[in-house]
């Protein structure tokens, strides 16, 4: 082999090289943000580059479709092992940059062919022959180089069109999202076949079979990202429609604790309707000298009016019997209730909105709350509130054994409940309505204790 072969050679060599290299960096930047750690996608990027390395040294020959296959399948098996959170998104991520590496490289190694011939024809090239060997060095550099950024720009597009980076997909979504990228590989390798069956016949460049590759590669990301786009909006849809309807379903709720309210309100219109009567039959007791039976009666009609007001005085009637029903269940459950909350008096806070407050703070208490909280201590859930200002703050704290994960997406404790079944939104529903009195809410785990604080601006 003559020198200028052999540095040829070493070009093509290293060009290949740098192109598996360069597709696994893009393969870890395009995993980046879908990955809770950063080291399970740069291992994943560098098991691309690695298998791809090794399947291009071994001397059996496997076709660019089995290689890219095996290179991914490698990638995606590491990130799944050390990122072991929502399997589905990343077999999709995986399909997608599987169909964009062969769109992208495609469409750079038109334009390097295309380039390349123009150069060796031009009158420079044609005056200096002996200038091929960096001429080709230049065109492997641009080769990576366009490769590296097509890729990129298109891995980009469909992150950033991906919003729910944390949130998994079903099956059946995982099978029409996948759709796009498994057509634009057959598509692509279609429309391949038959410009390299041209190249092989007439031995020209397929000009029409070139522009139509490129706009079936550009047609094919734009799909893909689009395809994001859509089922993100389906996505929101359906989550904007669930919290709807849960939040209806609690006001239905509420509204029935009003029904409660103004039955209880009857209960006692009747009972001082009826006030004359008990305080002339106790008056005869007394004068009767009857005085354990008047005690007996005493403290019957003191249970009744109890049971009927409740234990519980917030300030308002619909809260008040929100409290009471959690005291009620914490009571069956073990738990010690103690309410410090008061209702803003003279504010313009609704008293719905401060139901709905209640009614998820203390349902997600009561829910979370373990049956014991470790050690000899009890188990309990304490609410209060207090203003600061023209700040009206509500203070929930409920013991908690665990651990808890964040949701990066809505910087709240993540679910382990599925969305789907009306679980996970009630942080979210307590938020919303913070922010309609200009306010917000935050959470934190300290030692064995669970605290919510939401603030509601007064004025």
């Amino acid at each position: 082999m003559e020198q200028g072969e052999m540095w040829a050679e070493a070009v093509s060599q290293a060009a290949v090289a740098a192109e598996m290299l360069a597709a696994g960096y893009v393969l870890y930047r395009f995993f980046r943000p879908f990955a809770e750690k950063k080291r399970g996608a740069l291992a994943a990027g560098t098991a691309y580059s690695v298998a791809m390395l090794v399947l291009y040294i071994l001397p059996k020959n496997f076709s660019r479709f089995s290689a890219y296959g095996m290179g991914i399948l490698a990638a995606l098996a590491v990130f799944s092992r050390l990122d072991r959170k929502r399997y589905g998104q990343k077999v999709f991520l995986a399909a997608v940059f599987f169909s964009l590496r062969w769109l992208t490289w495609g469409a750079a190694e038109i334009l390097y062919d295309k380039l390349y011939r123009l150069a060796e024809e031009s009158r420079f090239m044609l005056d200096h022959p002996d200038m091929w060997l960096p001429l080709y060095a230049v065109m492997c550099l641009f080769y990576v180089a366009a490769g590296t950024l097509f890729t990129g720009m298109a891995v980009w597009s469909v992150s950033r069109a991906f919003a729910g980076k944390y949130s998994d997909m079903t099956g059946k979504e995982l099978l029409v999202m996948s759709s796009p990228a498994f057509v634009g590989v057959v598509g692509y390798m279609i429309l391949w076949y038959y410009r390299s069956f041209y190249i092989r016949t007439t031995g020209e460049m397929p000009e029409f079979y070139d522009i139509l590759t490129l706009l079936y590669c550009l047609a094919a990301v734009a799909a893909m990202a689009g395809s994001v786009v859509l089922y993100e909006k389906i996505r929101a849809g359906q989550d904007e429609r669930l919290r709807n309807e849960l939040l209806a379903a609690q006001l239905d709720s509420i509204r029935g604790h009003i029904a409660q309210v103004e039955e209880l309100y009857q209960d006692i219109r009747g009972i001082r309707h009826d006030m004359t009567n008990h305080i002339l039959t106790l008056e005869g007791l007394y004068q009767m000298d009857r005085a354990t039976e008047a005690e007996r009666y005493g403290r019957e009609l003191k249970t009744e009016l109890s049971a009927m007001a409740g234990e519980i005085g917030s300030g308002n009637p619909v809260t008040d019997v929100i409290l009471q029903g959690i005291k009620k269940e914490s009571e069956k459950r073990g738990i010690r209730f103690e309410s410090g909350f008061h209702y803003p008096e003279e504010s313009a806070i609704n008293a719905f909105d401060v139901s709905v407050i209640l009614h998820n703070a203390l349902r997600n208490a009561v829910e979370n709350v373990p049956t014991t909280a470790g050690g000899t201590e009890e188990p309990y859930i304490t609410i209060r509130s207090y203003q600061r200002r023209n700040a009206f703050m509500i203070e929930v704290r409920n013991s908690f054994c665990g651990s808890l994960r964040w949701d990066k997406e809505t910087g709240l404790p993540a679910t382990s409940k599925k969305r789907a079944e009306g679980h996970g939104y009630g942080l979210i529903n307590i938020r919303r309505v913070s922010e309609k009195y200009f306010g917000d809410i935050d959470v934190e785990q300290c030692g064995g204790e669970f605290r919510l604080s939401v603030m509601l601006m007064l004025e």
